[in-house]
């Protein structure tokens, strides 16, 4: 690091950090951060598998993985994370009131998510997925300047506006040296209901984006009701639907972290 620069820290206990991470807002990082960590978790089920929800002002994991209470402290005074469908989680959600604002300066964001990647007591973890929020500000610098990253996931729709800012996001991530797995292309295609065809209703730019920052789109998901809705009951669409297309898809998206995780780590 840098001069100046903190020296990273790993998180006790855990192995390998997955950054699920946009520029742009409602591209669907949560979504897809839940169902990878429970596509990890089926495919992998003697392997522990964390989320941790670093989003301060918007969490969403604890809706989407239908947990709401307050995580107790052990004998070391840190925080258990709360567990369902065999994933453990941590969220800032966990610790305010349901339906308050968080309406903090940067400092107060800063000293909450240090509170979640240091006084949380993960125990043993092989895959940790980390839900961002949008943008490329303080969280981002923070997690990447103060713990390992293995990877980052970058996640855009093909919409042009979506992908600029995406691609603002790999240029940071490529300036701080985290490799970067590759892009889900979230929203890629609309399946009409009465001719079933399927209609690419925002183009097909994520292919360029792709390009650009030398890298491969990994998974492409559809704008699916069943996704959304089955996330919005807590019942993520891995857990709702296990022999669904779009859980093989996200299995799939798994699989392709872990032999990237393999893959670099014998480098």
């Amino acid at each position: 690091m840098g001069k100046g620069l903190p020296t990273k820290k790993p998180i006790e206990g855990v192995k390998h950090i997955v950054l699920v991470s946009s520029g742009k807002g409602g591209v669907g990082k949560s979504t897809t951060s839940v169902n990878l960590a429970l596509g990890l978790k089926v495919t992998h089920p003697n392997s522990s598998v964390g989320l941790l929800d670093t989003d301060v002002f918007g969490p969403s994991i604890p809706l989407m993985m239908n947990l709401h209470d307050t995580p107790l402290l052990n004998d070391k005074n840190l925080m258990v994370p709360l567990t369902n469908y065999g994933v453990k989680c941590m969220s800032m959600g966990f610790l305010i009131d349901e339906g308050s604002p968080v309406i903090w300066r940067g400092l107060m964001v800063m000293q909450a998510l240090e509170k979640l990647l240091r006084q949380v007591d993960w125990g043993s973890v092989d895959y940790l997925i980390v839900d961002t929020p949008p943008g490329t500000g303080d969280t981002h610098l923070s997690l990447v300047q103060n713990i390992p990253i293995s990877g980052v996931i970058l996640i855009s729709t093909p919409q042009p506006a979506a992908l600029q800012v995406t691609k603002r996001g790999a240029v940071m991530y490529r300036k701080l040296g985290v490799p970067i797995i590759g892009l889900v292309e979230n929203m890629s295609s609309v399946t009409c209901p009465s001719c079933l065809n399927s209609v690419k209703i925002f183009g097909e730019g994520t292919k360029s984006l792709a390009s650009e920052i030398d890298s491969a789109i990994i998974q492409s998901f559809p704008l699916d009701q069943t996704i959304s809705c089955s996330t919005d009951k807590g019942r993520p669409i891995v857990i709702e639907q296990p022999n669904s297309p779009q859980t093989k898809s996200y299995i799939d998206l798994g699989n392709q972290v872990v032999a990237f995780l393999e893959k670099n780590k014998s480098k």
